[in-house]
């Protein structure tokens, strides 16, 4: 298994927009990602700018076909007009 950690901070003001393209990446994910396991989006309590997304991958073939796939990428523009920099990516070795 592998987690993923990714930290996004946006704009102000951009809440919404990020939100609602979130969702809609996230529906996909879920419908045509079976080795997705999990993928969440969180928003900070203590900095409404910061949002983590927390992954969950059967296997790094997963993990790739994510990245590789369609509604990733189409989610890109949408997403990146929100960021106020690039996202901080953490990987994470399923232990138990």
């Amino acid at each position: 298994m592998i987690g993923v950690i990714a930290t996004l901070k946006i704009k102000d003001g951009t809440a919404e927009a990020f939100e609602a393209a979130f969702r809609t990446l996230s529906a996909a994910v879920r419908a045509n990602e079976p080795g997705n396991l999990a993928y969440q989006l969180t928003r900070s309590k203590t900095d409404p700018l910061t949002y983590k997304v927390l992954e969950l991958y059967a296997d790094a073939d997963a993990l790739k076909a994510h990245g590789e796939s369609a509604h990733f990428k189409a989610a890109g523009p949408a997403l990146g007009a929100s960021l106020a920099g690039r996202p901080d990516v953490e990987y994470l070795d399923g232990v138990a």
